[in-house]
C-alpha cells in the first residue's frame, strides 16, 4: 500500500505530538510514585474516562470486531457486550469503594482486606505474575497484531515496526508517568474516533457497496444483521447471548472487564480527585466503549462481506501475503487499501495511537505492581520517592524489550496465552463478593487462583494430549466456572474467618455495611466497640437498580443507533424512547442512591 506525503506527515506528526505530551509531563511525574502511578489522585473524570476508553481500544480490536462479525454477524459481538453488566456494577457500587480505599494498586487491596503472610505472598507473587508474566503475554499479542499491520499496510519488518512504535511508547510513558499517558490517550482517542468514523463513512459509500441501503439490503450482509441471535437458532442463541449475558459476565477475571473493578481500570479510579470523579469517569468509559464505538467498526466489517466475501478474495487483492496469516481479521486492514491519501494516513496514526494506548497503560500499570507491590513491599520498604520512581521507568523499559521480544516469536505462545485466559473463570464471584461478605478470607483467593489455572491447564494441554475428545469454549467455561466457584465457597466455609483486627479495620476503611458484614457489627457492638459507618440503610440494593437501568440505557443507544443505521426508522424511535425513559430512571435511582450514602 503506497502512502502519500501527506500520509507521513501525518503519521510523523502524532508521533512528535506524543513524544512532546511525555517530555511536558516529566517533571511533574517524577517527584514521586504517588504522582508517577496515580497522577497525585487529582485527574478529572472526563481525562479519566476516555483514557479508559483509550486503553481498551487496542490495534487488533478493529480487526477482531470485523472477525466477529464476519464469522457470527453482529450479534456475535456480545462475548464482549456482556461485559457492560460488569462495568455497570463497577459504576454504581464498586467505584466509590475502590476510592476510598486509596490505595496505590488495586494489589494492595490485599493486605486491606486479608491478614498476615498469606496476605503478603499473595499481593507478592501476583505483583510478579500480573504485572511481569501476564502482563508481557497480552503486550505481546498487542505488538503482534501492530507488526501485521505494518507489514500488511506499510511493508514494514516485524522490528522496523516494533522499533518504531515501542520507542515512542516507551518514551512517554517511561517519562511522563500515568499523567503522560492519561493526557496522549485523551489526544489519541479524539483522533482514533475521528479516523474511524471517517472511514467508516467512506468505505460504506465505495461503488462496490453503493452506500448505506444498498448495504444493508445486501443478500450477504442481511444474514448478519440481528443484533440478537434468533432463538430459531437454539446452539446459536444460546452460545453468542445467553452464556455471555447469564455467565461470562460475573464469572470470568479479564483485564478491563473485572468483577469487582480491577487493574488499570482501578488504577484510573484511584487517581480520580474523590468518589464522584471516580464514578463519573467509568460511567463516561462504559458509555463510549458499548454505545458510541462499536458501530463505525461493524459498518466496515459488513462492507468488508461484500467487498471480501471470502478468504480466497483476500489473498487474491493481496497475493503477496503469506497465506498462513490470512483469515477473516484482515478483512479490516484490506478494506483500508480504499481510503483516499490523507484519511488513510490519519487512520493508520489512530490504529498506532490505539497500540500505543493500549501498551502505554501496560507499562505503567505492571511497572506499579513491580515497584510498589514487590519492590518496595519486599525488598526495599525504605527506598526514597526517586528511587522508586527510577525503578519504575527501568522497569517499564525491560517491560517493553520482553515483550517485543516475545511478540517475535509468539506463534508458539498462542496456545499458552489462551490459557491465561482462561483461568479467570470462576474468579470473578470471589472478586465481587470479598467486599461484601465477611467470611471470605486469603484461603478463598489463593483456592480460586490455583484451582482455576489447574482446571485451564488440564482443559487446554492434559485433557487433549491424554486423547480426550477437545472441548468447545463454551464447555470449558462451564466446566472452569463451577468447579472453582465451588471449590472456593467450600474452603472458605471450612476455614478460618480472618481476624477480627483485620475485619474491623476494613470497616473503619470502606464502611461497606449490609448482611454480609452483620455478624461482624455484632461482634464489635458485643465488645462494645464502636465502628465507623452504620450497618442500616445499605445502598447497594439501590446501586444494582442503578446498574441494570444504567445497563439497559446505554444497550437501548446501541439498538436505537444500530436500528436507524438499518433503516428500520420505526423500531430505532421505540428503542430510543426505552433509552430515555431507562435514562430518566436512572437519574432518578441514582439521586435516591446518593441520598442514602449522604444518610448513612
Amino acid at each position: 500500500m503506497l502512502l502519500s506525503t501527506l500520509d507521513w506527515g501525518i503519521i510523523i506528526a502524532f508521533f512528535v505530538i506524543s513524544l512532546a505530551i511525555g517530555i511536558g509531563t516529566a517533571r511533574s511525574a517524577g517527584q514521586s510514585v504517588n504522582d508517577f502511578f496515580l497522577s497525585g489522585r487529582n485527574m478529572p473524570w472526563w481525562l479519566l474516562g476516555i483514557s479508559m476508553v483509550a486503553t481498551t481500544f487496542s490495534a487488533d480490536t478493529p480487526n477482531l470486531v470485523t472477525d466477529i462479525v464476519r464469522t457470527n454477524g453482529v450479534s456475535g459481538n456480545w462475548v464482549w457486550w456482556a461485559f457492560l453488566l460488569t462495568g455497570m456494577l463497577t459504576v454504581f457500587v464498586y467505584a466509590k469503594l475502590w476510592r476510598r480505599s486509596e490505595v496505590l494498586t488495586d494489589l494492595e487491596f490485599y493486605e486491606l482486606r486479608y491478614g498476615g503472610k498469606g496476605a503478603a505472598f499473595l499481593r507478592g507473587f501476583r505483583a510478579l505474575y500480573l504485572g511481569v508474566f501476564f502482563n508481557i503475554m497480552i503486550m505481546a499479542t498487542v505488538c503482534l497484531a501492530a507488526i501485521k499491520i505494518g507489514g500488511v499496510l506499510l511493508g514494514f519488518s516485524p522490528l522496523e515496526t516494533l522499533f518504531l512504535s515501542a520507542t515512542i511508547t516507551v518514551i512517554y510513558s517511561s517519562l511522563g508517568g500515568l499523567k503522560g499517558v492519561i493526557i496522549t490517550d485523551f489526544f489519541q482517542f479524539i483522533l482514533a474516533m475521528t479516523a474511524t468514523i471517517g472511514a467508516a463513512v467512506v468505505l460504506v459509500d465505495l461503488p462496490q457497496i453503493g452506500g448505506l441501503d444498498a448495504l444493508v439490503s445486501h443478500p450477504q450482509v442481511v444474514p448478519k444483521l440481528d443484533l440478537i441471535p434468533p432463538l430459531s437458532e437454539w446452539e446459536l442463541f444460546a452460545t453468542l447471548f445467553i452464556i455471555p449475558i447469564a455467565l461470562q459476565w460475573w464469572s470470568v477475571w479479564y483485564p478491563g472487564a473485572e468483577p469487582g473493578g480491577g487493574g488499570y481500570v482501578a488504577q484510573r479510579m484511584l487517581s480520580a480527585k474523590d468518589e464522584k470523579h471516580a464514578v463519573w469517569a467509568t460511567l463516561l468509559f462504559n458509555f463510549m466503549h458499548y454505545a458510541v464505538r462499536p458501530w463505525p467498526w461493524i459498518l466496515v466489517a459488513l462492507a468488508s462481506v461484500v467487498v471480501f466475501p471470502t478468504l480466497d478474495s483476500i489473498q487474491v487483492a493481496f497475493p503477496n501475503l503469506d497465506p498462513s496469516v490470512i483469515g477473516h481479521d484482515l478483512a479490516y486492514p484490506a478494506m483500508m487499501s480504499f481510503l483516499p491519501s490523507g484519511l488513510l494516513g490519519l487512520l493508520l496514526a489512530s490504529l498506532i495511537a490505539a497500540f500505543m494506548s493500549t501498551l502505554s497503560s501496560h507499562l505503567n500499570w505492571g511497572s506499579s505492581y513491580v515497584v510498589h507491590d514487590f519492590y518496595r513491599r519486599f525488598v526495599d520498604p525504605r527506598a526514597s520517592e526517586k528511587k522508586l520512581v527510577t525503578i519504575g521507568r527501568i522497569t517499564t523499559v525491560l517491560l517493553m524489550a520482553l515483550a517485543g521480544l516475545l511478540a517475535l516469536a509468539l506463534q508458539n505462545a498462542l496456545q499458552a496465552f489462551s490459557i491465561l485466559l482462561q483461568i479467570g473463570a470462576g474468579t470473578g464471584l470471589l472478586f465481587i463478593l470479598r467486599w461484601f461478605w465477611w467470611r471470605i478470607n486469603i484461603y478463598s483467593e489463593i483456592t480460586a487462583m490455583v484451582v482455576s489455572f489447574v482446571i485451564a491447564l488440564y482443559l487446554e494441554l492434559i485433557h487433549p494430549a491424554m486423547g480426550g475428545t477437545a472441548l468447545d469454549g463454551t464447555t470449558q467455561l462451564i466446566l472452569g466456572v463451577g468447579i472453582t466457584t465451588l471449590s472456593w465457597i467450600v474452603v472458605t466455609l471450612l476455614t478460618r474467618p480472618e481476624s477480627e483486627t483485620v475485619l474491623f479495620s476494613f470497616i473503619e476503611k470502606i464502611q461497606p455495611g449490609g448482611p454480609g458484614w452483620r455478624a461482624v457489627y455484632h461482634q464489635a457492638a458485643n465488645q462494645k466497640k464502636s465502628l465507623k459507618g452504620t450497618n442500616d440503610g445499605w445502598n447497594v440494593p439501590m446501586g444494582i437498580v442503578c446498574m441494570l437501568l444504567g445497563a439497559l440505557s446505554i444497550y437501548s443507544v446501541l439498538f436505537a443507533t444500530g436500528y436507524f443505521l438499518y433503516g428500520q426508522t420505526g423500531v430505532a424511535l421505540k428503542v430510543s424512547i426505552l433509552a430515555l425513559v431507562s435514562f430518566l430512571g436512572l437519574l432518578y435511582a441514582w439521586k435516591k442512591l446518593r441520598q442514602q450514602e449522604q444518610n448513612s
